[in-house]
């Protein structure tokens, strides 16, 4: 693939030695009460803005509540509380901020005084973690880079592990008018985005150009809210990052049915009760269970502990998750609205076959077909094919799927793969460019995430993608002067945009077609 050193050249950053001191930026009146924030560089930030009521004692495990006002000026000059939660040890994207169960803030970045009314283009990210860790105190989650190119930028805590994905029958009786039932974390996705379409004009923000993204559980999250009645007319693009797209990415349950080996939330909900000592179903056992101390609730769960037989998670609740996302793509039934997809080229990689006939025999009538795509001359190592068929799975192929059956209705969809790895981390990636490794680059903060070891090669390749994000941000195409071209997605040619390891970007037809194709064939046959 072609290098672009002359872009490259053009796109290296280079950083200052020394932070400039942050000033307190310009008041911003909302229905809620005022904010003030704070300066640095050509930036403003407001942070740990309220969107909606603590979600604690009896409105744990409710719809989020109306957000609380207060009095003269409220100072947003640090982050509120990430949400309660296990945290992952080493994980790249570490809390800045102890977490709790009162977390239901949000963060805004905009350029330096940007005037009420101005309509800029909004970004909203949300964060992943597996749906039980996450927040957006991580610094590589800084919107800076976004609101130094023009955007109005916000990130927004949402509830995860029991707090955010809970059934219990007598939260059902409890809600039964409403049906705002199991997934309380989309309900917090969606109070934020409604937050933002009715406050962000005074930031300067243009409420009718809001782009959501979100990477991993949050690329999962984009599915939902492209295709769930709750969230319509809350946004006008959407980026999906390492999302899945065939199903649920956490897999499939429903909030009051069991299905085979699956039981439903609320019997995940009473197995759970049952474990702290509470008995029965009824009135008493659910005000147990909000009495419960938070770190009971938590009990643990983490991405390093996940629990699966312990824990909900996303569950199709009949109200805001109504269907799984490929069958709502594949009838037109979503938001209707411009997409980019993707994922990295050495992502989630979750099988572990014992031997080479047991990995492809996962196939079924596709069996000898995938092995001579994959395994074509049999010299393959079993780690190798392992990471390939089990990101195949369950990321390349749900990412082209999804851009397939979006592009067949008249979607405007770019796909991509982001294979570049950075430079002190080449020697130990034998698979690609590992799953959430682009998030730095995104958001152009490789600084954050690598500090003084980050070469002008890794600050090239994050001007480089977080140009293409900026710029679908503010007109739905991420093409712009200087950058390589990047076509919408054409099932006829499937070209996607490649982000390749010299730090460049090259639209190809895509080189994985193959395994792809059989991937979905195989698919496709399972679920007949």
């Amino acid at each position: 693939m072609k290098t672009l050193s002359a872009v490259a050249a053009l796109l290296a950053l280079t950083l200052p030695t020394a932070l400039p001191t942050a000033t307190l930026a310009q008041t911003v009146a909302l229905p809620q009460g005022a904010v003030e924030g704070v300066t640095q560089y050509d930036v403003e930030s407001f942070k740990g803005i309220p969107y909606a009521a603590p979600p604690v004692g009896d409105l744990r495990w409710r719809a989020p509540q109306a957000a609380p006002s207060w009095t003269g000026v409220r100072i947003a000059d640090h982050f509120a509380p990430d949400c309660l939660q296990h945290p992952l040890r080493g994980d790249d994207a570490p809390l800045g901020v102890k977490p709790s169960e009162d977390c239901l803030y949000l963060n805004v970045w905009r350029p330096a005084d940007t005037k009420p009314g101005a309509k800029l283009p909004v970004m909203v990210w949300v964060y992943g973690g597996g749906y039980v860790s996450g927040g957006t105190s991580p610094a590589i989650y800084n919107g800076k880079a976004f609101a130094r190119d023009g955007i109005v930028f916000v990130s927004f805590n949402y509830r995860v592990g029991r707090f955010g994905f809970f059934g219990f029958p007598e939260l059902t009786k409890e809600d039964a008018d409403h049906g705002q039932l199991g997934d309380y974390a989309y309900m917090d996705m969606i109070a934020a985005l409604k937050w933002v379409k009715a406050n962000i004009a005074a930031f300067g923000g243009d409420p009718d150009q809001v782009t959501i993204f979100g990477e991993s559980a949050g690329g999962a999250a984009m599915h939902t809210l492209l295709t769930s009645p709750q969230s319509k007319g809350l946004f006008n693009r959407a980026i999906i990052e390492s999302g899945g797209g065939r199903g649920n990415l956490m897999g499939p349950r429903l909030l009051h049915d069991d299905r085979p080996g699956r039981p439903s939330g609320e019997n995940v909900g009473v197995a759970f009760a049952k474990a702290h000592g509470i008995d029965g179903t009824g009135p008493a056992a659910l005000k147990a269970l909000r009495a419960l101390p938070a770190d009971a609730i938590v009990s643990g769960l983490g991405l390093a502990d996940y629990q699966p037989d312990a824990y909900a998670g996303p569950m199709l609740d009949g109200h805001i998750v109504v269907e799984d996302p490929d069958k709502a793509y594949a009838a037109g039934r979503d938001a209707g609205v411009p997409v980019m997809v993707g994922a990295t080229s050495g992502d989630l990689m979750p099988k572990f076959a014992a031997d080479k006939d047991a990995l492809f025999a996962g196939f079924g009538a596709e069996a000898n077909a995938a092995r001579k795509v994959y395994d074509p001359d049999g010299s393959a190592p079993l780690p190798l094919l392992n990471a390939e068929v089990g990101m195949d799975q369950v990321m390349e192929e749900p990412a082209r799927l999804t851009a397939q059956a979006l592009s067949a209705h008249g979607r405007t969809v770019y796909e991509y793969r982001f294979d570049y790895t950075a430079s002190q981390k080449k020697a130990g990636s034998p698979f690609g460019a590992p799953h959430a490794s682009e998030l730095p680059f995104v958001f152009e903060t490789v600084e954050a995430r690598y500090g003084e070891a980050a070469t002008a090669q890794d600050h090239a390749a994050a001007r480089l993608m977080h140009a293409y994000w900026a710029n679908f941000a503010k007109t739905g195409d991420p093409n712009g002067a200087g950058l390589p071209q990047w076509p919408a997605y054409d099932a006829a040619k499937d070209e996607l945009l490649i982000l390749t390891p010299d730090a460049g970007a090259e639209a190809v037809a895509d080189p994985w077609k193959a395994r792809l194709d059989v991937t979905a064939r195989a698919a496709d046959g399972a679920s007949k």
